[in-house]
């Protein structure tokens, strides 16, 4: 009978155990359930109000302010070149001579010519005073005048077109020609640019060219001087756009003494289009889906909703709102890849909006 006794009590005991076993397995899934309910780790933000300052920013090659190809305007044999790459040049340099001998004597015989027709002119006008000769020879006589002094002009300008001279003040680019080389009229001589200004040529993206006009300032910078900034002014912009939809625009930069800004070089330009008054303004990583579709989760009572927002510029990594959200309104920073719309969350981190990013 104490066996019988002493077997349901171990018998007892073991359902007990079992029961309370089953039990704390049933608790702990519940709570292990609702602890994955409302344990999404996620950062968050605030929206903030900022003025933000709109840059436009492009990239670009410099050119010369001018460049102009200087050449002959005559044929002929050159018997002297004076000058080399990398002189520099004033406007009227004789850059080189194309042989002169024939058109001396076509001008010195034009000018003989010239002064016998103007002392015939001279003599026939005293003899038409007197009745001397008829106002027909006379016309002959002046008729003649001017044909010689054609001629002389004529023989002046292609002895002094011997003389290949340049028309602008800078630096020599280019020589194709050397002593001796026949040249006939149109033949290029040698390339002199002027580099005492210089012009940055960018291409604008259509959605940023309207921001911009004429006479806006720009800030240059080049990989080659590290750190320094150069100051710029729009000359142009192209009223017609390529294919990319992009615009050209030409900025105007004064080089310094030592003509540090070479043509050629590769340069980024940035513009201060506009300040913008007190706007909202979150960060860039807040974002949920496209720039196009923009959306962020906003975090209320501990529950993340999806919300739909209208964006306005992007400054760097911040982003304009226009409607959507509200001033200190809080936002999931980082965590959203693990969240839908209406989850509950659990705050990990809190920031500013400003300084925030993800881990």
């Amino acid at each position: 009978m104490k066996k019988l006794i002493a077997v349901v009590a171990v018998l007892v005991i073991l359902a007990g155990i079992i029961a309370l076993l089953f039990y704390n397995k049933s608790k702990m899934e519940k709570l292990s359930k609702v602890d994955f309910a409302t344990s999404i780790p996620v950062t968050v933000a605030q929206v903030t109000s900022e003025k933000l300052e709109d840059y436009v920013t492009s990239v670009g090659t410099l050119i010369p302010n001018r460049e102009v190809v200087v050449g002959s305007e005559i044929s002929g044999r050159l018997t002297g070149v004076y000058f080399e790459i990398g002189d520099k040049v004033g406007a009227g340099k004789t850059m080189a001579k194309v042989d002169d001998e024939l058109r001396k004597y076509t001008l010195d015989n034009a000018a003989a010519n010239f002064e016998k027709a103007k002392k015939d002119l001279e003599r026939y006008e005293e003899l038409f005073k007197t009745n001397s000769v008829t106002e027909a020879q006379l016309d002959a006589i002046r008729l003649a005048y001017k044909t010689t002094e054609s001629a002389l002009s004529s023989a002046d300008k292609q002895y002094r077109d011997t003389w290949i001279k340049t028309s602008l003040t800078g630096i020599v680019t280019e020589k194709k020609v050397e002593k001796g080389t026949i040249v006939s009229s149109g033949t290029p001589v040698a390339t002199v640019v002027d580099i005492s200004s210089v012009k940055a040529r960018i291409n604008v993206p259509e959605a940023d060219v309207f921001k911009l006009k004429i006479g806006d300032e720009a800030e240059v910078t080049t990989d080659v001087y590290s750190g320094e900034t150069f100051t710029g002014k729009i000359i142009n912009i192209n009223a017609k756009g390529d294919e990319a939809h992009t615009f050209p625009v030409e900025i105007l930069i004064k080089n310094n003494g030592r003509n540090q800004l070479k043509a050629g070089m590769f340069v980024k330009a940035s513009f201060k289009a506009a300040e913008k008054s007190e706007s909202l303004v979150i960060q860039r990583a807040c974002l949920v889906g496209s720039s196009k579709n923009p959306k962020v989760y906003v975090v209320e009572n501990g529950i993340a909703k999806l919300r739909d927002i209208t964006l306005g510029i992007q400054v760097g990594d911040k982003l304009e709102v226009l409607s959507g959200l509200n001033q200190n309104d809080t936002i999931v920073l980082d965590g959203q890849v693990n969240l839908k719309d209406g989850d509950p969350v659990m705050i990990v981190t809190q920031g500013s909006g400003e300084n925030n990013s993800k881990k």
